[in-house]
């Protein structure tokens, strides 16, 4: 079981291959003179001619094959490890440069969790496949021959019924691979299914215990996982039938060429010594093929891994060389239509129209189509109908890598990377000197406390768990606010965080109009009052688009959600009169 495709990718593991099948077979060329001295010395003591020479020689040989035994066994294990070394690094390389040409639109063709499974684990399988498999297939084909060539000098009829029972094998695992095959393509495709679902409930499993549906999406994967058990176990009890049948046709193929040794010696066609080889010699004509066949399951299963590895390096690419940023920065929308699965439009017919240095809000309920629009505007998401441009360019037809180059997104969870706060604040302007990083703390009101904490080579845990939410949140937005491109999209930056945060957050988003296109996405419409225009989305179309105070005025789908939000932000407020006096309390609500 060859495949051409895989050692095409990662030619130079062929040499290590190549070199490991070498010193296998010097080891079994020292294990047969071994054994070959040591049934001549024997059959010499039965005769009585043996004499002190021959002990020493065999002595002097038994040594010898024990050393280049052990010489070639380390030498074999470090060619297979070198072997597996150079796949895992080469494949995980083109996973990595794939990804890279993909751009961030990757995830409409490939979940990022079998991308995951696949350059990890999928990648380990095949250090197998390259680095004990393959060795062992070319090996089990050399030492089979080696062996007859030399019993035939021994006994012609025993060397030819090894010979001829050794293909058996083979011949039991060519009857399972179409059957296991299949099973351990069913085998990943429910292990990587099962993956994206633990992914993707693990991502929104705030959502889900806000919303109660924690039980449902528990009971979901527990079912999930239960089927995922079934067909493990079913690949565990073919391999296990399978390694019982080999089995039995190594020991079956071993015993008969016991039998044809015994009976030659019976009819003296051998003597004592040659008889003993046979006997001795008749397992290592089995052991390379039944190695072989315990390495066929690792070798399936990185097989079965290889496949989706390939569908993701054959996924087509966006065209390369796509057009530059424009100097220009306003961004339009005409009649822009998206769907996920081909059948609710999530955007529906949307316009918008952001000036260069405008300051736009989107906001609606949640479904609305918000956060598809900044995907668009990112790339993260193709195949949009109608036009979205950016400095009158389609978005689509703009270079990826210039594309994020010039438009920075800052969601509602952005990553902090262990390390200082310096180096995570350096990700985003290498060239910034310290004044520039504290400048952005300030903007964001956290200078205070790191200056209070070490500085800026304040060490972070990684996704800056040693912070809070908020504090995570301010210093991802200092990071946006150094890397200073011509447009910013804000999607729920300032959602779940403390009211202070969420007050430097706005004041340093803010701060960027003018200098810079800002799009603000945000539930809360208290953040987006002082936006140039607010566009309101209602089941992906634009519902309403106007000022704060004229949305308002006009009472209609705005002016509903922000009644609807003061009244729980005011939830529990008791006003009391007393007297000349007026306070405020906060009751239990």
């Amino acid at each position: 079981m060859i495949d051409k495709r895989l050692i095409g990718i990662v030619p130079g593991s062929m040499r290590y291959v190549g070199a490991s099948v070498a010193l296998q077979w010097a080891s079994l060329v020292a294990n047969m003179g071994m054994v070959l001295a040591i049934c001549r010395t024997l059959s010499a003591l039965w005769a009585g001619t043996a004499g002190e020479k021959d002990l020493v020689l065999l002595a002097v040989c038994v040594v010898s094959a024990a050393v280049a035994r052990g010489l070639a066994a380390v030498g074999s294990a470090r060619m297979g490890f070198l072997a597996s070394r150079e796949v895992k690094r080469t494949l995980r390389h083109r996973i990595y440069e794939k990804l890279l040409r993909l751009g961030p639109s990757y995830r409409e063709d490939v979940r990022t969790s079998e991308v995951v499974q696949v350059a990890v684990e999928g990648c380990d399988q095949l250090e197998t496949y390259f680095g004990a498999y393959l060795p062992q297939f070319f090996y089990a084909m050399l030492a089979p021959l080696t062996l007859f060539v030399a019993l035939a000098f021994v006994n012609v009829p025993a060397a030819v019924v090894l010979l001829v029972c050794v293909p058996l094998i083979p011949v039991a695992i060519a009857a399972v691979q179409t059957w296991a095959k299949r099973l351990l393509g069913r085998y990943w495709g429910q292990y990587t299914e099962l993956g994206d679902t633990f992914l993707e409930n693990l991502q929104g499993l705030t959502t889900l215990k806000v919303y109660q549906a924690d039980e449902f999406k528990q009971a979901e994967m527990n079912e999930q996982a239960e089927e995922f058990r079934r067909i493990t176990m079913r690949v565990l009890t073919m391999q296990l039938n399978s390694i019982t049948i080999m089995d039995l046709v190594a020991y079956g193929g071993a015993a008969a060429g016991v039998a044809v040794a015994l009976s030659q010696i019976a009819a003296g066609a051998i003597d004592l010594g040659g008889c003993l080889a046979v006997i001795l010699l008749a397992a290592d004509y089995f052991i390379p093929m039944r190695q072989l066949g315990s390495f066929f399951h690792v070798a399936m299963n990185g097989m079965a891994a290889s496949e989706k590895i390939f569908r993701l390096l054959g996924l087509p690419e966006p065209p390369a060389g796509g057009e530059a940023f424009p100097a220009c920065c306003d961004v339009r929308a005409r009649d822009l239509r998206f769907s996920y699965d081909g059948e609710r439009e999530v955007l529906d017919g949307v316009s918008l129209d952001v000036p260069a240095g405008g300051f736009v809000a989107v906001v609606g309920e949640s479904g609305c189509g918000k956060s598809t629009l900044a995907a668009l505007l990112l790339g993260r998401l193709r195949g949009y109908r109608g036009s979205l441009t950016a400095g009158g360019v389609e978005v689509g037809a703009l270079d990826a890598a210039d594309l994020l180059a010039h438009v920075t997104y800052v969601g509602h969870e952005s990553y902090l990377f262990k390390g200082t706060v310096r180096e995570n604040l350096l990700v985003a302007a290498p060239g910034a000197t310290d004044d520039a990083l504290w400048a952005a703390l300030e903007a964001t009101r956290l200078a205070g406390f790191l200056r209070g904490e070490g500085g800026l080579d304040t060490a972070l845990l990684e996704r800056g768990a040693n912070l809070s939410g908020g504090q995570r949140q301010r210093l991802a937005i200092a990071r946006a606010l150094l890397h200073e491109t011509p447009v910013y999209v804000f999607d729920e930056a300032a959602s779940n965080v403390d009211a202070e945060s969420e007050d430097a957050i706005m004041g340093a988003v803010r701060g960027l109009a003018g200098r810079a296109t800002v799009i603000l996405i945000s539930h809360r419409l208290a953040s987006v009052a002082g936006a140039d225009k607010i566009l309101v989305l209602d089941n992906g179309r634009v519902a309403e688009c106007g000022r704060h105070d004229e949305l308002v005025a006009a009472g209609g789908r705005y002016a509903t959600l922000w009644r609807a939000q003061r009244e729980l932000e005011d939830y529990g407020v008791v006003t009391k009169v007393t007297g000349s006096s007026v306070t405020t309390e906060r009751g239990s609500a």
